[in-house]
């Protein structure tokens, strides 16, 4: 049956390479499981759908529309402003305030795309207008929106706490330490750059000009800034699930938008949620599919033959968890976050804890892999949609993005993987790991 298994595997990454949708290239590996592995369908349907109404998974589409209201709303240009007035007169303080920026926004949305589609066209042309160069400011906005993969709440966790069976809040922790060290490299290697650069910086205020324009621009974004303070407060301090958090953020987003910010009308509003609905119908049928794939797997013992297929290789912990990453980022490259961690997960997740790697630790190794993937050609969304936002060629772009994942993200991979206590100190912390 593991052939069968890996003719449908490869049935999978020949759709992909082709540009097939991915509901439909879940939906070829199936068939191929059907026809030729002789699998019962009627009972995996069912129990697919039988998966897809768990309340869990209710937090994606509601994080998903917070996101895409954010994008429109002005929320985001308040954090900015306010960001900026703490070093936007230090030379290279601009390319700090967006991977901050980025990051903050990720703590808001759960979504890689919030950063880059919210921050890139109020900041690619000021970056552009200050020094920067355009691919470069463009390369280092999409980098740092991945952080909203990483900083929680975050969309992949949640579907990868849904398929491993592991506690969501300690998936949100595990890749909090990674994301907050991504972010800081991205700025120590923004700040290294910047010396290249003949920038236009703002003169450098007094401490009372200082101190008023952070005041103005606080109050201005105080608003935008209670909104992660009230998701994360309430999913850590036990007030609410990450699904009724993910309420609360729509919920928030739509008076704040309306009333305060004024950036949403009736128009941008309908077509963000038109935007969302989309986004989470594609999402919803590729979880389908690949969930019966993965069920199928399980139930004619692939992961079991995968771990010893593996251990005849090395049963090296280290050698090992290098070739996992290696796959990981590989996966990540033709993939997306989603996609990936509900095919590889349940795949890997029984090799994890043959070394001893727990749920909690796989759940971020998988996490900062996966969200490489999405700056990482040929896949690369996140960087696609920078270029499209950044109005620069793709290959313009590459070389600058890729600069940044070897020298700020590269590092944290390996870390994440060869140093447990980076993302399972937070979780003991909090007593969600053992």
């Amino acid at each position: 049956m593991i052939e069968v298994a890996l003719l449908a595997i490869a049935v999978l990454v020949l759709f992909l390479t082709l540009g097939v949708p991915l509901p439909y290239c879940f939906g070829g590996a199936l068939m191929v499981m059907y026809f030729i592995g002789d699998v019962t369908m009627k009972g995996n349907m069912l129990w697919g759908f039988q998966q897809l109404s768990n309340p869990v998974l209710l937090a994606i589409p509601l994080f998903v529309l917070a996101g895409t209201i954010m994008s429109e709303s002005g929320i985001a240009a308040s954090l900015l402003r306010f960001v900026s007035a703490f070093i936007g007169h230090i030379r290279g303080g601009l390319g700090v305030v967006a991977a901050v920026s980025c990051a903050v926004i990720g703590a808001i949305s759960g979504s890689g795309l919030t950063g880059i589609a919210a921050i890139g066209p109020l900041l690619i042309p000021e970056m552009e207008k200050r020094g920067y160069p355009r691919e470069y400011a463009t390369a280092l906005i999409a980098n740092s929106s991945i952080l909203g993969l990483l900083i929680p709440p975050s969309v992949t966790m949640i579907v990868y706490g849904w398929v491993t069976d592991t506690s969501i809040l300690a998936c949100f922790l595990a890749t909090l330490g990674p994301g907050l060290l991504i972010m800081f490299n991205f700025s120590v290697v923004n700040l290294w750059m910047s010396r290249k650069f003949n920038l236009i910086l703002d003169d450098k205020p007094t401490f009372s000009e200082l101190s008023t324009q952070v005041a103005e621009r606080g109050i201005h974004a105080f608003p935008a800034l209670l909104m992660p303070v009230i998701i994360l407060g309430g999913i850590y301090g036990g007030i609410m699930t990450p699904t009724e958090a993910a309420a609360v953020a729509v919920i928030y987003a739509v008076p704040v938008g309306f009333l305060i910010y004024k950036g949403l009308r009736w128009d941008n509003f309908l077509s963000a949620g038109q935007e969302a609905a989309t986004a989470v119908g594609a999402i919803m049928l590729m979880i389908l599919f690949s969930m019966i794939l993965s069920q199928i797997f399980v139930m004619e013992a692939i992961p079991q033959a995968l771990v010893s297929s593996i251990f005849s290789l090395t049963d090296d912990k280290v050698l090992l968890l290098i070739l996992i990453n290696i796959l990981l980022f590989l996966v990540g490259m033709v993939v997306n976050d989603v996609t990936a961690i509900i095919l590889i997960a349940p795949l890997l997740l029984p090799l994890m804890n043959a070394i001893g790697v727990s749920p909690v630790q796989f759940a971020a190794i998988m996490g900062v892999n996966t969200a490489m993937g999405g700056v990482t050609p040929p896949y690369a969304s996140i960087l696609y949609l920078g270029a499209r936002i950044g109005k620069v060629k793709v290959t313009k772009v590459i070389p600058p993005a890729m600069l940044l994942i070897v020298t700020g993200y590269v590092p944290v991979v390996f870390l994440t993987s060869l140093w447990p206590d980076l993302s399972l100190y937070l979780p003991r912390l909090f007593g969600y790991a053992p």
